[in-house]
């Protein structure tokens, strides 16, 4: 489900009064304009706000973006607003403590003011700016300046602090709903009508001017408070679906973890009698694999217990590991030439990614003797960065020192096995334990040899393989329906 589109949608269908039904008793938004506009004329005469231009009349004109439910009519923003202002174009002192809040387009969320990284400014600096704009609790504050244009939220704060001018002041009037007013501002009709006009070298910005003159789709105000409170509604369930969504994945993924666990102890699928040992295909492939099932530490502590069939037994003596290798400077290699050969780098892969399937670089031949080069089919596992990842590769290539491959000696496992072996929680641990270095931590050859690897009937293991994509599917297809 996309909740971001169901969003869009609600408040798309709010503002073209479609959310909730007309109430033929509600006092016509024409009766409700009147009112506004003697009321700021009441609120000129008395000092209180400024006379702005005259405002636009209002009807049901062509050129309005769609027809109005009965009852409704179209204004502008400036006609239902008792000041639109913006902040200082100044950018005053300001410091990490002080006398009042310094509010600027990064503290503006869709969710209310954030106050992570304040600034202040002093009383005098704040008594200069707060004069022309006044922010006061209930207020709206629209970021009209560069990327984030469109973002708006009602002031939340209940004291006084300072705005740069990258913030419009909107202060609806008190017969409008200033939720009505916010969600019409963060609607496709509007957002999208502004991200579209944005003019301005460098910085692309609205105008004040442009704000005032905003149509505006007003409803009888007891059809607003209706509005907004089934919007709310709608609203409050999306987030539980996405909270929900976020739990289920988080579930996944721990679902995950917990099926390799099984599968490396040999508890996701039934054994077999009829399976080869492990211990006779070990002893087959390499007669001098050091086996230690039997040590007494493992016992002792019950690090890992394995069914009878399988064996522990240590990665470097059932696979041959080698670092990848650099050419250096790298960028005298680097080539677009047709017969230049695949440069496969961490960047190549994706998260969470089984296999690497292509490459974005390539090397001059002459540059493989100083690399490594591997094949379609290789184990390869990151030995820096975020190490320990592991991979499986559909293409040939070199690789740099920042990768391992491991192949196996004989036919003891399958590499996807080892794959999910690698990505269990077990392995990850070990690996953590032994990385050494200082700013980047980092895997050798010698410490991946060292890792403990639960050995099972090969027959057993590609049951199991079949066993864990068979569960990961169908989880990765209830994923994606969320």
């Amino acid at each position: 489900m996309d909740t971001k589109a169901l969003r869009q949608k609600i408040l798309d269908l709010a503002i073209h009064g479609k959310l909730v039904p007309q109430d033929p008793n509600d006092e016509p938004a024409s009766v409700l304009l009147e009112r506004i506009r003697a009321e700021k004329e009441r609120l000129i005469k008395e000092g209180k706000i400024k006379k702005g231009k005259k405002s636009a009349k209002t009807s049901d004109k062509p050129h309005y973006p769609f027809e109005l439910p009965k009852g409704w009519v179209w204004c502008y923003i400036t006609d239902v607003t008792n000041k639109i202002t913006d902040g200082t174009h100044n950018s005053p002192i300001n410091t990490p403590k002080g006398d009042f809040k310094y509010i600027t387009a990064k503290n503006i969320k869709a969710h209310g003011i954030e106050l992570n990284n304040i600034s202040y400014v002093s009383k005098n600096i704040h008594n200069e700016i707060y004069a022309r704009c006044n922010p006061e609790k209930g207020d709206i504050l629209y970021i009209k300046d560069g990327a984030t244009t469109g973002v708006v939220t009602l002031n939340n704060l209940d004291e006084q602090f300072s705005l740069l001018s990258s913030v419009a002041l909107i202060k609806p009037n008190k017969y409008i709903s200033n939720k009505y007013l916010l969600y019409y501002l963060q609607s496709p009709l509007c957002y999208d009508s502004v991200r579209g006009s944005m003019k301005g070298v460098g910085i692309t910005r609205i105008t004040l001017k442009q704000i005032e003159k905003w149509e505006l789709p007003l409803p009888p105000l007891s059809e607003q408070e209706r509005i907004v409170c089934q919007i709310e509604n709608w609203l409050s369930l999306i987030d539980t679906i996405e909270k929900g969504k976020e739990n289920i994945s988080i579930a996944l993924k721990q679902a995950k973890s917990k099926i390799l666990d099984l599968a490396i102890h040999g508890k996701l699928v039934p054994q077999d009698p009829n399976d080869e040992p492990a211990c006779v295909l070990l002893k087959r492939i390499n007669p001098k694999a050091e086996i230690i099932t039997d040590n007494g530490h493992y016992q002792k502590n019950k690090r890992f217990e394995i069914p009878n069939t399988w064996e522990l037994c240590k990665l470097g003596t059932i696979s041959k590991i080698a670092r990848g290798g650099s050419p250096r400077p790298i960028k005298d290699y680097l080539t677009n030439d047709a017969n230049g050969i695949n440069w496969i780098k961490i960047g190549d892969t994706t998260k969470e990614g089984k296999y690497i399937n292509s490459v974005k670089e390539k090397i001059r031949p002459e540059g493989v003797k100083k690399s490594r080069m591997v094949h379609k089919g290789d184990f390869l596992l990151t030995n820096s960065m975020s190490f320990g990842r592991p991979y499986i590769l559909n293409v040939d290539g070199c690789i740099h020192d920042g990768w391992l491959v491991i192949s196996p000696i004989g036919e003891t496992y399958t590499s996807d096995f080892l794959y999910y072996l690698l990505s269990s929680s077990f392995a990850y641990e070990q690996f953590t334990n032994v990385a050494s270095g200082g700013v980047v931590t980092n895997l050798n050859s010698d410490k991946v040899a060292d890792t403990i690897f639960p050995l099972p009937p090969l027959a057993e293991q590609k049951r199991i393989v079949s066993k864990i994509e068979f569960i990961f599917t169908q989880m990765d297809t209830i994923e994606a329906a969320l």
